[in-house]
């Protein structure tokens, strides 16, 4: 069953629209699926119309029961909302913001996440994790829960930049905590073709991290920004559109790749 993080420590890369049209595209594929929305903004929740006020439990609350009591009677099935026949979202709020602090002080701060997703790992064939837009200690939970690293990254001139310092955590995790860590994909997002430095910066991400890069492109799209606004994902409020149809691609694509293994 496959774990992935869907990380970028930049902002504005397309990560929150990726790990949910990745998340709701593997559900209607017919996959049982969770999203874990890992970022206090609470984006994916909102954008899959979970009223976060309504919610009996978010991930706040997940981790900081695991780290007040380990042995808690699996918290986190209490804070998972379906959204759909297959998919299922733990949702987030700014609170989450806060949880450093909290998890600061455990004991195993770095696994505090794993530990809480132990005993609903079978329930799931997948389980897509959204990170904040930092390398702090929540990021590091996530890294430290996943098995694949997916980095979504945007056609743009400062595509690069930082990118050394989010390897070197990969990496240092993977030294150090979850030795099965890997980046397994990078996804090129607002992508235009008909944009110079648009190619130029394909050609350096594809030169940089060679076959890890997705032959899929999603495409600047009107309709991705959209979706969120009616809270669905755009591979389900508008499955015709090219940036829904991308997704669908690099779903297909994902699937085809982690069959092969």
């Amino acid at each position: 069953m496959p774990i992935w993080g869907v990380v970028n420590q930049k902002g504005g890369v397309g990560k929150t629209t990726t790990a949910v049209n990745l998340a709701a595209g593997l559900a209607q594929r017919g996959f049982r699926t969770l999203l874990i929305d890992g970022d206090p903004q609470g984006n994916a929740t909102t954008g899959l119309g979970i009223d976060k006020h309504a919610a009996e439990a978010t991930l706040y609350e997940v981790l900081a029961e695991v780290v007040d009591d380990p042995d808690a009677d699996t918290p986190i099935r209490r804070a998972i909302v379906p959204v759909s026949e297959h998919l299922g979202v733990v949702p987030s709020t700014l609170d989450l913001a806060g949880v450093e602090a909290i998890l600061m002080n455990a004991v195993g701060k770095e696994l505090i996440l794993r530990d809480a997703l132990e005993p609903i790992r079978s329930e799931f064939d997948w389980i897509i994790i959204d990170s904040p837009p930092s390398l702090g200690l929540l990021t590091i939970n996530i890294l430290a829960a996943v098995e694949s690293v997916l980095v979504p990254m945007q056609c743009e001139f400062y595509a690069l930049e930082g990118l050394s310092q989010l390897l070197k955590t990969v990496e240092m995790v993977r030294r150090r905590i979850n030795p099965g860590l890997s980046v397994k994909k990078v996804l090129l997002t607002m992508h235009d073709p008909r944009n110079r430095l648009t190619q130029q910066v394909q050609q350096e991400v594809t030169d940089y991290f060679g076959e890890k890069v997705s032959k899929v492109v999603i495409p600047r799209n009107v309709r991705l920004s959209e979706a969120p606004s009616f809270g669905e994902a755009a591979v389900v409020r508008f499955p015709t559109s090219k940036g829904a149809g991308a997704y669908f691609e690099f779903v297909d694509e994902v699937m085809a790749e982690c069959a092969a293994r």
